[in-house]
């Protein structure tokens, strides 16, 4: 299996920024994207962000333009940088690592407040 670890979550005020961080150690299968989910009380589970081993990412249209998403791919390590931050924003984010033919591996959440 793939333990995902994640960090960097807080509170920030709108228009602030944070970053985020993912790890995917001791990885036993070939991975094929990363990324974050974000989920808010009462509304569904959103996929923020996601970058495939051969850099192509992709942005949830609530946050394209704010949000970017990085790799480093010899440490399977993703980072998401969140600027321009809106109250809306507001979310535990939940990392994924995708690895080929095994589906999803899931890191612990981290929650991201923002407000005033």
């Amino acid at each position: 299996q793939v333990q995902v670890v994640e960090s960097g979550g807080g509170l920030a005020h709108p228009g602030g920024s944070l970053r985020l961080s993912c790890a995917a150690s001791r990885t036993m299968f070939t991975i094929y994207s990363m990324g974050w989910y974000r989920q808010a009380p009462g509304k569904e589970r959103e996929l923020v962000a996601s970058i495939t081993s051969s850099g192509s990412a992709y942005y949830g249209d609530s946050v394209k333009g704010r949000f970017t998403i990085s790799r480093d791919s010899a440490k399977n390590t993703v980072y998401l940088q969140m600027n321009s931050l809106k109250p809306e924003d507001t979310a535990v984010y939940y990392c994924f690592c995708n690895a080929v033919s095994r589906g999803n591996y899931w890191g612990q959440g981290t929650q991201v407040t923002v407000s005033s």
